[in-house]
């Protein structure tokens, strides 16, 4: 495995697909009862902006630099205040420059109550021993030097009964697809309670399409898509040779069985990222792209 997320943190995918984490999050709070959230490709937690690697796309620039610049207003504020909160615990540096970002172990850990639980499966051994750094000791959180999709088999249902499951792989086998649908058909089968979240890239729209009808193939209820696309102009500018890897058209989020005020707040928020992360070239402003679309309704 050579994916390594740090070329990449805190980029337009991130920030979007962690939003939408950071509201799942705060659902499953509403109740007292502990919840359990598995991450299936937990990464390191968290990501030096300043790093070498990071230098080298800039894409950080082109996410949460931009949101900081255009923070939400109103209503928005305080829908999205759990997301931010999180982000700017996170050290900056000079002239308030971020120097980190937090990926979604950080998220889920910091937004967890004392009775919540938190498992992160990550099988990249430098990875999880950096993992094991940042969170070794934590009596809420479990590692497991483990193939996500393994621990997925093995964990599922989780004895708390309540919870969610976030499957982001690298994508890099060409693979990932079909092991999410595989991989969901199970989770479903013994956790049908469960609220599944699955973020995925957008290289080809056909591609994209089988991926949606295969879910819908599956027969399951309740199946939610957001999907967000950047303009051409969107693409950063490296400092030295980029990270050479295929370009996003785009990338979604799936939500099984999400909670029921999901579809609603979407509404509210993909605008706001449409405007948020627009670029201006020439004069001219190219805003991003979204949609939100039931797969499959209750």
């Amino acid at each position: 495995m050579n994916y390594r997320h740090i070329y990449h943190a805190g980029n337009f995918a991130d920030v979007f697909k962690h939003i939408i984490f950071a509201r799942l999050i705060e659902y499953f709070k509403r109740k007292d009862k502990a919840f359990r959230i598995l991450d299936s490709h937990a990464g390191i937690g968290d990501y030096d902006l300043t790093s070498i690697e990071a230098k080298k796309t800039l894409e950080w620039q082109n996410g949460i630099g931009k949101l900081l610049k255009n923070p939400p207003q109103g209503e928005l504020a305080e829908l999205l205040a759990s997301y931010f909160d999180v982000v700017e615990a996170q050290s900056n540096g000079e002239n308030n420059i971020k120097q980190s970002y937090p990926g979604s172990p950080r998220i889920a850990r910091h937004l967890i109550r004392n009775q919540d639980r938190l498992s992160l499966y990550e099988l990249h051994k430098d990875d999880f021993e950096t993992l094991k750094q940042n969170f070794g000791g934590d009596y809420q959180v479990k590692l497991f030097h483990l193939n996500g999709w393994q621990g997925l088999n093995a964990h599922i249902p989780p004895k708390e009964g309540r919870g969610m499951v976030l499957i982001d792989p690298p994508f890099e086998d060409g693979k990932d697809l079909d092991q999410i649908i595989e991989s969901v058909a199970k989770m479903h089968k013994h956790w049908r309670g469960g609220t599944i979240a699955i973020w995925y890239p957008i290289k080809d729209n056909n591609q994209n399409a089988q991926f949606h009808v295969a879910l819908k193939d599956l027969e399951i209820p309740n199946i939610l898509a957001s999907e967000i696309y950047l303009p051409d102009a969107a693409k950063p500018k490296a400092e030295g040779r980029m990270n050479r890897r295929p370009a996003m058209l785009g990338c979604g989020m799936i939500m099984i069985n999400p909670p029921y005020v999901l579809h609603g707040e979407l509404r509210k928020i993909l605008p706001y990222l449409q405007n948020a992360l627009a670029v201006e070239k020439l004069g001219k402003r190219y805003p991003a792209k979204t949609n939100l679309k039931w797969l499959v309704e209750e």
